[in-house]
């Protein structure tokens, strides 16, 4: 059996549920909230191809790599973005939680916070993870604040890690959460939001 199974993850905030392609117009409608593909130093698929990426997730799904979700703002019961984890390793119980986007409207507000809240405790109370992984551009600042924010740590700067798809050299920022360290990042992030903390999307 695959490790993790889908499931759905949900709070008073937000759902994540399993990506399918019925979520692809709900998604489409989200990424032109600040046309985010636009954004050189991120992997946002622009409206044309939406369902492309859907299927490129669910096909690293069905590899065991990946289980993408569709982030589902519970005030208009539509889709906001997409998250994941990804480069899933069974036999060491790690995942990074990544492949994120969010609409414009729903950046710095506290929606990323519920989400991170939602996955990181599935994978540390549920899977019995012993690590978290988070990684994203070192010119996404807005995405490496956020993180950082959720009390990851950084690992290290991974230099000239990857091609961008505009030619350049991606230089990848690894940070993590590890197993030790949940129930203090838990109570951190229930204590900003009791306190309508507004934080950046991310990663």
């Amino acid at each position: 059996m695959a490790w993790p199974q889908p499931v759905t993850l949900r709070s008073a905030r937000v759902t994540l549920e399993p990506l399918t392609q019925r979520h692809r117009d709900d998604l489409v409608e989200a990424v032109q909230d600040g046309e985010l593909w636009q954004l050189w130093y991120t992997s946002v698929p622009p409206p044309e191809k939406m369902g492309a990426e859907i299927e490129r997730r669910l096909g690293l799904q069905a590899a065991g790599s990946m289980l993408p979700f569709a982030v589902i703002d519970n005030a208009t019961a539509g889709a906001a973005g997409m998250t994941t984890y990804m480069n899933i390793d069974a036999v060491h119980k790690r995942v990074e939680i990544g492949s994120t986007w969010y609409r414009r409207s729903v950046q710095r507000t506290d929606l990323n916070t519920h989400c991170k809240l939602l996955l990181l405790g599935h994978a540390f109370e549920t899977l019995g993870c012993i690590a978290v992984e988070f990684r994203t551009h070192y010119f996404n600042h807005q995405s490496r604040r956020g993180i950082e924010r959720l009390g990851a740590k950084l690992d290290g700067i991974l230099r000239s890690h990857q091609l961008a798809a505009n030619g350049t050299l991606r230089d990848t920022c690894v940070y993590s959460i590890v197993a030790g360290e949940w129930p203090t990042v838990k109570a951190h992030l229930t204590f900003l939001l009791s306190k309508t903390y507004r934080t950046d999307a991310g990663a």
